[in-house]
């Protein structure tokens, strides 16, 4: 069965929107949102897995939500809402409980990393987060999915249940009109540019994080032209002598190598364009990257800045934001409603 080409994908409403979530996965909706039928989704449900201040959750869905429209997207082009406006996901997210086996569930790296060692104290909604972000996906049949390499073990998962769900219900999907017994597509992750997992200003072996405790780690999308350069000053290179000579050594120097492919992504050229501009910047300054360090700062002031102005102008009208969810919301029910009544008939529920 030939299923229609759809984008889905979403963000967390917590902590602050940084460089890693711009060059990682908003640049790609962007670019898609050209060619596809896209869906992106502030992901809410998935936020309360952890405790959520709700007062402060209520101005941060805003805030994702402007970040969202002031990096590119375009919510007249796109569908754009909040998940908890659009139930098909919950009701669907347990029909995926049932199919989903608890050693899929086992296997999931990322709620061992979340949990950490009290993991008798995590909230359910943590461990079968899995479930819920499968039927985020398969809510609509989406076919392709832009994700960072963390959450390409949840699409495999996501992949199962699509496979499971045709499987265990082949017999009844035939029945109601499906000749092939596919009803869910099989997602395809879409992970494409020179920056796509964006690492830590001061640890090159791990991600940029919302959560990292350190602000210094991360640039946000909110920073000032201030805050921006400071934490590019700061960020952690090497004691090397020399810049690496090609695209081999750059890989075995981690912070060199993050510093290298964010101006890449940031300035629309190659990883290895932009390790030239390293090699020839080398000798300005007391370190060998200050010309790099330099060249990075205007280039990140220069695509920052616009969007750090858009942000606090939209956030001036919350009433326009929560509009533009509503709307978003009820364009996707329309898609999701149909999907998730079909899976009532094929699983055996009766409804009115």
């Amino acid at each position: 069965m030939a299923f229609k080409e759809r984008v889905f994908s979403g963000m967390q409403p917590t902590g602050s929107l940084h460089l890693g979530n711009y060059l990682g996965a908003m640049l790609q909706w962007i670019k898609l949102q050209e060619t596809h039928e896209c869906i992106y989704c502030v992901v809410d449900l998935h936020a309360i897995t952890v405790w959520q201040d709700p007062g402060e959750l209520k101005d941060a869905i805003r805030k994702v939500t402007a970040a969202y429209i002031a990096c590119g997207l375009d919510p007249q082009r796109s569908i754009l809402f909040n998940q908890s406006q659009v139930s098909e996901h919950a009701e669907l997210a347990w029909v995926f409980n049932c199919v989903a086996r608890l050693g899929w569930l086992n296997r999931m790296t990322q709620f061992k990393e979340k949990a950490g060692k009290d993991r008798e104290n995590a909230s359910v909604g943590l461990y079968v987060y899995p479930d819920l972000m499968a039927a985020d996906i398969l809510a609509y049949k989406a076919t392709h999915v832009p994700v960072g390499d963390d959450q390409k073990q949840h699409l495999e998962l996501a992949r199962d249940i699509a496979q499971k769900f045709n499987n265990d219900f082949g017999k009844w999907i035939e029945k109601a009109g499906h000749a092939d017994g596919l009803f869910f597509p099989q997602p395809e992750p879409v992970i494409t540019g020179p920056a796509t997992r964006v690492m830590s200003l001061r640890d090159g072996t791990k991600k940029m994080s919302k959560s990292e405790p350190s602000d210094m780690s991360r640039i946000n999308l909110m920073d000032d032209t201030d805050a921006i350069a400071d934490k590019i000053k700061r960020a952690k290179t090497d004691m090397e002598p020399a810049p690496p000579s090609n695209l081999e050594e750059l890989k075995a120097r981690p912070e060199v190598d993050n510093l290298v492919g964010i101006y890449a992504a940031l300035a629309g050229s190659t990883k290895e364009e932009a390790l030239g501009v390293l090699i020839a910047t080398a000798k300005e300054g007391p370190s060998i990257f200050t010309g790099l360090k330099r060249a990075l700062t205007e280039a990140a002031v220069e695509k920052l800045g616009p969007i750090r102005a858009e942000i606090v102008r939209l956030m001036d009208d919350p009433a326009e934001i929560d509009r533009i969810l509503a709307d978003g919301s009820q364009r996707a029910r329309a898609i999701a409603r149909p999907i998730l009544d079909e899976v009532k008939d094929i699983v055996g529920f009766v409804r009115s």
